[in-house]
């Protein structure tokens, strides 16, 4: 096993041992015992449920950019941001972009005044070949360690994330340097913080040809990590790339060793070249089996795939599914513009978008693939499917439900003007029922509420009279307490959807619209409601004057 580099407030420090390297991390990290956002949707699952009461839509409290050099196409801002991570501690941890074509830091703000806590710049490079700019996507476990992605498929961590020192950079240490043996007896958190680097093909290797692994080994998706601690992503690795690497689906333990496998090994099919960009990888709620997806394409054009169960101890794949169109059942797409990540349901049922193919032969809004937690079984899919992450909505948090599951799907439901008639939507779906769909004629689930837009569509509403605003949302925050959902629109404002009325009972303006990619919402620890809308982070609730009458 190689060792665990780490540098404790400046100083390089090596952990020999598995369980001194596990169990004095975790006990220097854990948590208040509250829920954050840690990840993608929320959790491993990517349910997006919150553990608290949304507050209010009274103001917003504070914003931030997550983007100092956004570039537009046409008016359109075509990138991916990194969905935001808010700890246990209620601090929140901010992706940034930085350049125009790249460049990324971390920032850290106080969640009730968005103060900065501490923000450290990442080496990380983007992967080659892209249409859309891909997401950065960074996590925290459990135990509150916080990961970040790094320059050649290395991942970067910082212990107790709610602690405000300050730094410019993660810092890797001197692999020369003596190093004094940690004594951890005088700490008292939360002040101490350890930050260090690792790599799944070792950390030695990584040092010893540091510019060939910068050069060719990229991740591609954000991270995942386990209830013990254990990360998953996504690489891509060029022909170019040390020790044979093949792109694919890497797993890191918490000790620093780790484990890979290529995606045309775990697909079992050679024409595989590497996981879709932006898929967050997926895990069981036992946390048993991993779900991500592959496609052949190199990161531009049409592309074909699998989703993959994988074991999440070893990465052998258990099963796997070739991805096809739900009506002419084609192989479907598996784009790599999108962020279509899997969702996996409290009964096992995994959920995972992709485009139709041919294209524009569902109006471009592809479907929600459905499956058993076995991937053998092919159920009802979703209507709409392209570049979104299904939510976990209980069902008791729809009181006009009568039917028979326990819990429902919230999905985007656009409609876009050209293919459809511009009526975009957002819709409650039951997994388990079917309706015929009035766009494709395929047998869809049954939509149990949906609602469209508010603000019209001004450019394309003379020749589609009733087009509106598209819902700008690629995982949406679920309020089960109060029966609700937030969502972001791409006319600038954020909404409440009250599941009891189906009426939009709250709403807030955030910027004056633009039309992009896709974003998260996010519930925090405290209630406060978070979106991304036009390269800015809005935090909403109440206002600190409201909230002390």
């Amino acid at each position: 096993m190689p060792p665990l580099a780490v540098t404790f407030a400046g100083r390089a420090v090596r952990i020999l041992s598995r369980a001194l390297a596990f169990g004095s991390l975790l006990a220097l990290t854990v948590g208040t015992g509250a829920q954050g956002w840690l990840s993608y949707g929320a959790d491993p699952q990517h349910t997006a449920l919150s553990a608290v009461p949304a507050q209010t839509l009274h103001a917003i409290r504070w914003s931030a950019p997550v983007d100092l050099n956004p570039q537009l196409r046409n008016g359109s801002l075509l990138i991916h941001y990194g969905t935001p991570l808010i700890t246990p501690g209620n601090t929140v941890i901010i992706p940034v972009k930085t350049g125009a074509n790249g460049g990324f830091r971390v920032e850290a703000r106080q969640a009730r005044d968005g103060a900065l806590k501490w923000a450290l710049t990442s080496d990380y490079r983007l992967p080659p070949r892209y249409n859309w700019t891909p997401s950065y996507g960074c996590t925290l476990t459990t135990s509150n360690l916080f990961y970040a992605p790094g320059a050649g498929g290395t991942v970067y961590f910082r212990t107790n994330p709610d602690n405000g020192s300050q730094q410019s950079a993660f810092p890797t240490p001197r692999p020369h340097s003596r190093v004094p043996t940690l004594n951890f007896s005088g700490i008292r958190p939360p002040r101490p913080y350890l930050t260090g680097q690792l790599a799944f093909y070792g950390i030695a290797a990584y040092r010893a040809d540091q510019q060939a692994f910068d050069d060719n080994v990229f991740i591609n998706t954000p991270l995942t990590a386990d209830k013990a601690g254990n990360l998953y992503f996504g690489f891509i690795a060029t022909a170019q790339a040390p020790l044979n690497l093949k792109s694919g689906i890497a797993r890191l333990a918490p000790d620093g060793t780790g484990t890979w496998v290529a995606a045309s090994a775990a697909a079992q099919d050679d024409t595989m070249r590497k996981v879709v960009h932006n898929c967050a990888p997926a895990l069981s709620p036992d946390g048993k089996t991993l779900y991500i997806a592959v496609n052949d394409t190199s990161g531009i054009g049409e592309a074909h795939g699998y989703l993959l169960a994988l074991d999440s101890q070893t990465l052998a794949t258990v099963s796997k599914v070739r991805l096809k169109d739900v009506k002419s059942g084609n192989d479907a797409d598996p784009l790599d513009d999108g962020t279509a990540s899997p969702t996996v349901g409290p009964d096992g049922d995994v959920y995972y978008g992709v485009l139709e193919r041919p294209w524009f032969t569902n109006n471009l809004r592809g479907w929600l693939l459905h499956f058993d937690s076995t991937l053998a079984q092919t159920k009802t899919p979703g209507a709409f499917g392209w570049d979104d992450t299904a939510s976990i909505v209980p069902a008791s948090a729809v009181p006009s439900y009568t039917g028979t599951s326990s819990y429902l799907l919230l999905t985007k439901y656009n409609n876009y003007a050209g293919g459809g008639d511009g009526v975009n939507k957002v819709a409650i779906l039951d997994p388990n029922d079917s309706m015929t769909d009035p766009i494709s004629g395929a047998t869809v689930m049954k939509e149990i509420l949906t609602i469209a837009g508010p603000t019209p569509d001004e450019e394309n509403i003379d020749q589609f009279p009733n087009a509106v605003r598209e819902w700008c949302i690629n995982t949406a925050a679920i309020d089960p307490f109060n029966k609700c959902a937030l969502v972001n629109n791409e006319d600038g404002v954020l909404y409440r959807w009250d599941f009891a009325t189906n009426s939009f009972t709250e709403r807030i303006v955030l910027t004056s619209g633009r039309f992009e990619a896709y974003t998260p919402t996010l519930i925090g620890p405290d209630g406060t409601v978070y979106a991304i809308n036009d390269a800015m982070l809005f935090a909403v609730g109440w206002s600190p004057i409201a909230r002390h009458r």
